[in-house]
């Protein structure tokens, strides 16, 4: 359980506790009250009067730790609490946030570590191998699943030679050449395996690259859908600009004026008269 879970259960138990015990001194403190006078201060009356004392005393304790607790800040949630792990898991950008802190957790055992720069490859290596995954079809899924399971016994391998690194100081003088010998055996050993898993990504980019070729020299029916729709695009857009160009001119035009008497022919005027 994470910080904020311990936290939040213990101030549910400390409220309960304050209850129960706020409850009892009450009732205990109402019968001594009752009591007492009908019959005096008996040996009985002073166990209900000493219980009833002593459970007021440990409400009064158990209410002030809780105000306590309850005005210290609320921690914040973490990322390894199972319920928040699993919320985030069920959305692609929740997935993408958990690899990388884990990502972040396991790089930071690693600090100062001889293998530091080969467990980098190995994330490098295994980033681009998850974007190719999916597009490895036939031979290339059994590939694809063969990765996956080396990468796994890479990872484990890392953390074991850190683990082991780590303890090497604190190892007898006479022991600790012997352990040395493990560890750059061990080192050794994740090293080659980075760099054979690093070229079978380069085998599976090569795969893919491949597969998406066609298998003559004419191109992708989508690059003749790319082109014959630029082609019918830029003629609209011509045709568009050259109808502008043409309502520009027409409304730039002057209009025409009206023919003046003295413009007209003799002729014409006497068929006027």
């Amino acid at each position: 359980m994470d910080e904020r879970g311990k936290y939040l259960r213990r101030l549910k138990r400390l409220r309960g506790s304050a209850r129960r015990w706020s409850v009892l001194g009450g009732g205990l403190t109402a019968a001594t009250i009752v009591l007492v006078p009908y019959s005096g201060l008996g040996v009985a009356d002073a166990v209900w009067a000493a219980g009833a004392g002593a459970s007021v005393v440990l409400a009064r304790w158990r209410w002030r730790d809780y105000r306590e607790l309850d005005a210290q800040p609320t921690p914040e949630p973490s990322l390894s609490g199972p319920r928040l792990a699993k919320a985030l898991e069920r959305t692609e950008v929740g997935r993408t946030v958990l690899n990388e802190v884990r990502r972040q957790k396991n790089r930071y055992v690693l600090r100062g570590s001889v293998i530091a720069d080969a467990w980098d490859r190995l994330e490098r290596a295994s980033a681009t191998m998850t974007g190719l995954a999916g597009r490895l079809s036939g031979a290339g899924e059994t590939a694809a699943l063969e990765a996956a399971t080396a990468e796994r016994w890479l990872r484990d391998l890392g953390q074991r030679v850190a683990s082991v690194e780590r303890a090497i100081p604190l190892g007898q003088p006479d022991r600790r050449a012997a352990l040395e010998q493990s560890h750059a055996a061990l080192a050794e050993q994740f090293t080659e395996g980075v760099t054979a898993f690093e070229e079978l990504v380069a085998a599976a980019a090569g795969y893919v690259a491949e597969d998406g070729q066609p298998m003559t020299d004419t191109r992708h029916p989508a690059y003749f859908g790319l082109v014959e729709a630029t082609e019918r695009l830029r003629g609209i857009a011509e045709g568009l600009a050259e109808l502008r160009d043409q309502t520009a001119r027409f409304a730039s035009t002057p209009p025409r004026q009206p023919t003046e008497p003295s413009d007209l022919t003799p002729g014409r005027s006497r068929q006027l008269g």
